[in-house]
């Protein structure tokens, strides 16, 4: 996936856009080793990564959360995500998006989240339009808990903002993607069940339908405003020691 985002970039544009991306920092040889042990929402992470403040079509929710360490993630998620965002740029260039909260460094309990715990779970503002029909992000203070207060209403609109669906089934899209190119995949997507049939409506909708594993069940808490994914891979057991320690 990496291989063929990168391609739509000629020549010396490529390695511009790997550092654009933050690709390069998280390359095979520069990254550290992540390790994840138990679940999402009973586990811990080891060699977490931070993800990048931000990139040519994407940006953090919070500058507080960043520096209060809430966006590090297992070190192939990461590459997961920046490659989401590259192939994403490649296929809709003027979209923007912005992700949200991801887990602190070590893993463990990352209230008010239930999961979030072992660096294998992130959530990701839905892609917005603005009055004018352009790509925008939505207003982030402490006030609406940085974009979690904002409430969309049945048809996807909030204030003067509407939700742009070719650029969320893209993302969605986009994610599967990548995972499977890392070796791994996604684990539960939650979405508003509101928003569905408009997601199956665009273009990704027929991939959506039969590769993305969308949650079921009511989740207990709404998930307009944003997307929750836990990508699967392989984990330790919860209480396996730590990287070069006997147990």
């Amino acid at each position: 996936m990496l291989r063929q985002s990168l391609a739509v970039f000629p020549g010396p544009a490529r390695a511009i856009a790997m550092l654009a991306f933050g690709v390069g920092a998280l390359s095979a040889h520069a990254a550290p080793a992540s390790l994840c042990f138990g679940s999402v929402s009973k586990g811990r992470l080891e060699g977490g990564v931070k993800l990048p403040v931000s990139g040519p079509n994407f940006s953090a929710y919070s500058a507080q959360a960043i520096a209060a360490g809430r966006t590090h993630v297992h070190a192939t998620v990461a590459r997961i995500i920046l490659d989401a965002y590259m192939g994403a740029h490649a296929a809709m260039p003027a979209a923007r998006y912005v992700y949200g909260e991801t887990g602190m460094a070590n893993g463990g309990p990352f209230a008010p989240h239930k999961t979030h715990q072992n660096g294998l779970s992130a959530d990701f503002f839905v892609p917005v339009r603005d009055a004018r029909g352009a790509p925008a992000s939505l207003p982030a203070s402490a006030q609406n808990h940085y974009g979690y207060d904002i409430e969309f209403d049945a048809d996807g609109r909030y204030q003067d903002y509407r939700i742009d669906f070719a650029a969320y089934a893209e993302h969605l899209y986009q994610f599967d993607a990548a995972a499977r190119a890392h070796g791994a995949a996604l684990g539960l997507v939650i979405v508003d069940p509101r928003f569905m049939p408009a997601l199956l409506a665009s273009a990704r909708g027929p991939w959506l339908r039969t590769h993305i594993p969308f949650m079921k069940g009511k989740p207990w808490v709404r998930h307009d405003e944003h997307f929750h994914v836990d990508f699967k891979l392989a984990c330790a057991p919860p209480g396996a020691a730590p990287a070069g320690r006997q147990p």
